[in-house]
């Protein structure tokens, strides 16, 4: 398939990924991160009461901190939100829990908004899967304890192709397993695989190229 023909599928998607309403008990508007073609695509959990009004993922206070992450192994947020596909295992804000915090997305949504996902990873064909949080990574590798799969290179085949996955915690404030050990320590060496993968590595070096490049400016 070629780059122009996967781009426009990808364009594609997205707008009639915005058009979705399979979920009746999920808030709208659907949060996308707009069809970026790229080799690294990460999927987070589902969006905040924020992310819907400021019509991007990761747009509080979470996503304050995974740009951190990512701009100490070479992309700022502007850089990644145009060199990284951003998908989620829900699009929708989910609501509230009476008992605090958000929703946990239920079995059914989760598995209305799969096929959003398997469309993705057939069209932008990734090298690289950053599953962030708990639910993400359950939905890539399976329910694991996070100290088993954070800090390691796994890998999942899908269409025939081999994908490697490295998996994050969530960045949540109101979490601390990224905060103490061992999961400080497998943060810092899930971060340094990610930096030392050739699908990262050119994402890295193309952001650079782009920001050398002369530019011009029309005089009066």
């Amino acid at each position: 398939m070629t780059t122009a023909r996967r781009l426009s599928l990808l364009v594609e998607h997205d707008r009639e990924l915005r058009a979705c309403t399979r979920c009746p008990g999920m808030g709208k508007p659907v949060v996308t991160g707009g069809p970026v073609l790229s080799d690294v695509m990460l999927i987070g959990q589902a969006p905040g009461d924020k992310e819907p009004k400021l019509g991007r993922p990761f747009a509080w206070t979470a996503g304050k901190q995974l740009f951190k992450w990512f701009a100490s192994i070479g992309l700022d947020e502007e850089a990644f939100r145009r060199r990284v596909y951003m998908a989620a295992v829900c699009r929708c804000f989910p609501g509230k829990n009476p008992k605090g915090g958000d929703r946990v997305p239920d079995d059914e949504e989760i598995a209305a908004c799969r096929p959003w996902i398997e469309r993705e990873i057939a069209i932008l064909q990734p090298r690289l899967l950053l599953p962030v949080g708990k639910l993400a990574i359950a939905e890539v590798l399976g329910e694991s304890p996070l100290a088993d799969v954070v800090g390691s290179v796994k890998r999942i085949t899908r269409d025939g192709r081999r994908i490697d996955v490295i998996a994050l915690p969530h960045p949540s404030g109101a979490s601390t397993w990224h905060r103490t050990e061992p999961g400080k320590t497998l943060l810092g060496e899930a971060l340094e695989r990610i930096a030392r993968h050739p699908a990262w590595r050119a994402l890295v070096a193309a952001e650079a190229r782009a920001a050398a490049a002369p530019t011009f400016s029309m005089q009066p």
